[in-house]
């Protein structure tokens, strides 16, 4: 239960999978920017999400389904999951120029 509520937003709706996944890329890209991170997040943040989904998010939806703890909102999580990661493979790539974009545009208002 503790794994699943520190990535519930993964298994909702896609505008909070959204909503979160860009705040913690903003946090990530903000780290880097001042160089407190090695890594730009914009490099691997697309791939990355596909692995994450693929390999811990979707499987842990199905073992919360398997094990029927959350009742009949275990196939909705499942679902979402599913779903979300559809979503993200097919518009995720424009989606992390767009974060860029308007970080970019954010920092060159605040430096004006």
């Amino acid at each position: 239960l503790i794994q699943a509520s520190d990535v519930a937003h993964t298994m909702q709706h896609w505008h909070i999978y959204r909503k979160w996944n860009e705040r913690l890329f903003r946090e990530m890209y903000v780290a880097y920017e001042l160089g407190r991170a090695e890594k730009n997040p914009a490099d691997f943040w697309y791939e990355g999400e596909l692995g994450f989904l693929d390999f811990y998010i979707i499987p842990l939806a199905k073992k919360l389904k398997d094990c029927g703890v959350f009742g009949v909102s275990s196939d909705e999580y499942l679902n979402y999951a599913v779903k979300n990661r559809s979503e993200w493979e097919t518009r995720g790539r424009d989606i992390v120029v767009e974060m860029i974009t308007a970080f970019r545009k954010k920092d060159e208002k605040h430096k004006s």
